[in-house]
């Protein structure tokens, strides 16, 4: 049986021949022989090994022969009308370069381009002239190709080098990235694995060699079987994530590390793909592992569990804590997997970390309570602090991690990193808030979210036996300090224990936390990912804007620096400003329904707004105009309609085309902003635009911004 190893060109089909595609594929990966593939070399090729192979009548691959020890390779290189299919498989040729080892396909006889090839640009006039690259080292050090290095050389801009690198998907095309990005030629070497190899004689398993390669990852994958070829044609553009890997996000899944690790990195750089294929690969390696897979909501949860089904379906995702394979959940719904399993042992956990009994530790206290207690208790303190947002965070942030029983303990106890001062008088007034709503929680017997992660950390901390051998954490910038007590408590240490992705621009829910305080000590082992994939460069400079100049901080208490790049370019955002309601709504009907006549598939356009009352609105206006809209909560986003959802509904999502709609907050909710203390106010804003900025880094090509005027 042939091995197919399907270039990333050649998984971008058209939507209207997939089938066809898939059949073809399928047959040629049982026995090339087969009747109706019709496999025929081409006289007079630029490569023997060329090949082309019938789809249809119309429609012919193009593909590349291997054969080494004694099996037999076909590397699909597109699949073109027939006439058209003839014409490329005549000029292209598959080799191995010289300098840097990696596989490459080149035309013997390219189309003339109007951009030059043969310029010599001053230092005024090139940007990687200014950055302090030459020829040389770009041909005899990168193994750029020369006219290649010559158009390169010749861009005078960002812009222009971006334009270059898109036309060369791949390892050209990241090469070029990332020196106009202004990284070293010696740090593009490192991260890409670039290495001279010795010729051994035989060329074809030279290609073969070079096609594993970690750089040829970016734009060759070896199918195993049957529903992987499946899973690649049917992905398409958006499923190029799952197969075609970058060196270094492969390095942060093999690699082993000896205590926790970080990965941070901007929205789009593929810190998910990086954890779901890490997942893959520590079930592959040990298939007894019990591999914990977790994040903020439930939602994002649920789109972790789809993309590792989507990755590989044949990896067991187990169905309870415990248990061998992949346990995907929120980290809530983990406190309470927890819970459910400490039996009657789970009384003395919450008392040691409440000093009280509760009746029923698995409801969950309303989430309005301490906006209740506030309303409902006199208090001497100021708006500032008698506020849910102050109460709340105080509680989770210092009263459960240090498991304060009353007021005594809570006068002595450091508030580290809270950012607001308070005397012993200020303290015991807010001590008061706190014991009236342990003793409303009481009646009912709940716990509140925070208290049951708090709880089942407890539990945890006293078993010799951890439910779990892996941890792997996304989105662990919004996570709780009884959060991360629970995750330190779930594992024990050891190598490979905990796997952390984070994006401090990206924190929309409570406050910044730092690692260390909770027992987890990264000491070194972290790294991050700077080379967005999703979104166009037009459209990441947009949303790198909302968030410049805020001071985020991460989860080792360090201040997050941007410098992020895009492979990708594309049309600038669109802004338009509004007057009314009424006209936001015909902005957003024009745009949709514009894309949607145009051909874009629905399930490809989303709308994100600022609340519920927001997106229902949307859904009737898009539906009045004929538009299949549906509005999206608990849900997934639907098969075959536009997607309408809040903000912070859209986190983990991505879309082709996006609308954001307008901002504009109540004055309810304007108050309740300047009625919080300064450091709380500031946060509260970072919060905001970072989540403007979630919403902006959905787009994968187009998008547009609704303001209000």
């Amino acid at each position: 049986m042939p091995t197919i190893i399907m270039g990333k060109l050649a998984s971008k089909i058209d939507g209207s021949i997939r089938g066809k595609a898939m059949a073809f594929l399928q047959k040629l990966g049982i026995d090339d022989t087969t009747s109706g593939l019709h496999v025929e070399p081409i006289e007079n090729a630029a490569d023997p090994r060329v090949r082309t192979g019938r789809v249809d009548n119309f429609w012919r691959a193009v593909m590349f022969r291997l054969d080494s020890g004694g099996e037999r390779h076909y590397v699909i290189h597109g699949i073109w009308p027939h006439d058209d299919a003839i014409a490329v498989a005549c000029r292209v040729r598959l080799s191995v370069n010289p300098i840097n080892g990696l596989p490459q396909i080149v035309e013997v006889e390219p189309p003339a381009e109007s951009f030059p090839t043969d310029a010599k640009p001053s230092a005024s006039q090139s940007l990687l002239v200014r950055l302090g690259h030459d020829r040389d080292a770009l041909v005899t050090t990168l193994g750029l190709p020369e006219r290649v290095a010559d158009q390169a050389l010749a861009a005078v801009d960002e812009d222009a080098v971006l334009d270059l690198a898109q036309r060369h998907d791949g390892w050209i095309g990241t090469i070029l990235v990332d020196l106009a990005a202004g990284d070293t030629v010696d740090s593009v070497v490192s991260r890409m694995e670039l290495e001279k190899t010795a010729p051994s004689g035989d060329d074809d398993a030279d290609v073969l060699h070079s096609l594993k390669r970690p750089g040829a990852a970016l734009q060759y994958a070896l199918i195993g079987d049957q529903d992987e070829l499946r899973r690649v044609i049917e992905g398409g553009d958006f499923g190029a994530w799952r197969i075609f890997l970058h060196p270094e996000q492969r390095r942060y899944v093999e690699r082993s590390y000896q205590g926790p690790f970080r990965l941070s990195g901007g929205a789009g750089t593929g810190k998910t793909v990086v954890l779901v294929h890490r997942a893959r690969a520590l079930a592959r390696r040990d298939p007894d592992a019990r591999i914990v897979l977790t994040t903020f909501t439930t939602n994002l949860a649920d789109a972790l569990s789809d993309s590792l089904t989507q990755l590989d379906p044949r990896v067991p995702q187990a169905k309870k804590l415990g248990q061998p394979g992949v346990y995907v959940t929120g980290v809530d719904a983990l406190a309470s997997a927890v819970l459910r399993s400490a039996g009657s042992s789970l009384a003395a956990s919450v008392r040691e970390v409440l000093g009280e009994d509760r009746s029923a530790p698995l409801a969950r206290t309303a989430g309005t309570r301490w906006r209740e207690i506030v309303e409902s208790t006199g208090t001497s303190l100021s708006p500032a602090l008698a506020n849910e947002s102050f109460l709340s965070s105080e509680y989770g942030h210092v009263v459960l991690p240090n498991k304060i029983h009353d007021e005594a303990e809570y006068l002595r106890v450091r508030r580290s990193g809270r950012g607001v001062a308070l005397d012993r008088a200020t303290r015991s007034a807010v001590w008061e808030l706190i014991a009236a709503y342990r003793a409303q929680s009481r009646v009912d017997g709940s716990l509140d979210f925070s208290e049951a992660a708090a709880v089942a950390a407890a539990h945890l901390a006293k078993q010799t036996d951890k439910p779990a051998d892996h941890v792997l954490v996304d989105e662990g910038q919004d996570l709780s300090p009884s959060h991360w007590q629970l995750l330190r408590a779930l594992v024990n240490e050891h190598p490979n224990d905990l796997f952390i992705a984070e994006d401090a621009h990206q924190r929309i829910y409570g406050t910044r936390v730092v690692l260390s305080r909770y027992r987890i000590a990264i000491v070194g082992r972290s790294q991050r990912l700077t080379l967005n994939y999703r979104t166009t460069a037009q459209n990441l400079h947009y949303a790198m804007n909302i968030i410049e100049g805020g001071q985020y901080i991460d989860l080792e208490d360090q201040a997050e620096t941007t410098g992020y790049r895009s492979a990708r370019t594309g049309p600038g955002p669109t802004i338009v400003p509004v007057e009314s309601l009424g006209a936001e709504l015909q902005v957003i009907g024009d745009h949709v329904q514009a894309w949607v006549r145009a051909g874009t598939d629905a399930d490809t356009v989303a709308v994100l707004v600022p609340d519920r009352f927001h997106r229902d609105r949307v859904v009737t206006a898009l539906t009045e105009r004929g538009v299949d809209a549906r509005a999206v909560d608990r849900d997934r986003p639907p098969q075959g309609r536009v997607a309408v959802m809040t903000m912070h509904r859209a986190k983990g999502t991505e879309f082709s085309k996006v609308v954001i709609a307008a901002d504009r907050p109540s004055p309810v909710e304007l108050a309740r902003l300047e009625a919080l203390a300064p450091s709380e106010r500031a946060d509260a804003e970072l919060r905001r635009r970072s989540l403007r900025y979630v919403a902006a880094t959905r787009a994968r090509d187009e998008l547009v911004v609704v303001g209000h005027k």
